[in-house]
Order: structure tokens, then C-alpha cells, then sequence
């Protein structure tokens, strides 16, 4: 445990901060999972809007963003 004021200030901040990655992520998560269990045009878009906003709030990295639009798209397209 920090003894010192700022860093027990950042042990809050932080544990805050994951709590809202998990939330984000989650949100994330079951957006994509819905796509690939009824791949139609409107999941992948909310899922892609998930996965961007995802992105842009540093929870996920650029590759991982990519990869899994892609892998979403693939499948909408083959239920086609």
C-alpha cells in the first residue's frame, strides 16, 4: 500500500480507469459476439461503431481493431 499522497491518488485513478477499460471493452465484446452469432448489415455496423470507440479510447490497440473488422465483414459477407 502507496504511503505517499499522489500515489495513493493513482491507485484510485487507476482502478477507476480499469473499471470504465472493462466496461468499454465488454460493450465491445458483446457487440461483436452478436454479429457473428446474426451476421447482418446492422450488427456490423454497431459493432464496428463499438470497435471505433474502442480504439480512439486506447482500450484496444489499432491491429486488433483492424483485425476484427475484418473478420466481422468476412463473415457478414459469406451469409450473403
Amino acid at each position: 500500500m502507496p504511503n505517499i499522497k499522489s500515489a495513493k491518488k493513482r491507485v484510485k485513478v487507476t482502478a477507476n480507469k480499469h473499471d470504465a477499460n472493462i466496461l468499454k471493452k465488454g460493450a465491445m465484446k458483446t457487440a461483436v459476439k452478436k454479429t457473428v452469432k446474426e451476421p447482418t448489415i446492422e450488427n456490423l455496423n454497431i459493432a464496428n461503431k463499438r470497435i471505433d470507440k474502442a480504439l480512439n479510447q486506447g482500450v484496444i490497440t489499432k491491429n486488433k481493431a483492424a483485425r476484427q473488422k475484418a473478420r466481422l465483414a468476412k463473415k457478414v459477407n459469406e451469409a450473403k
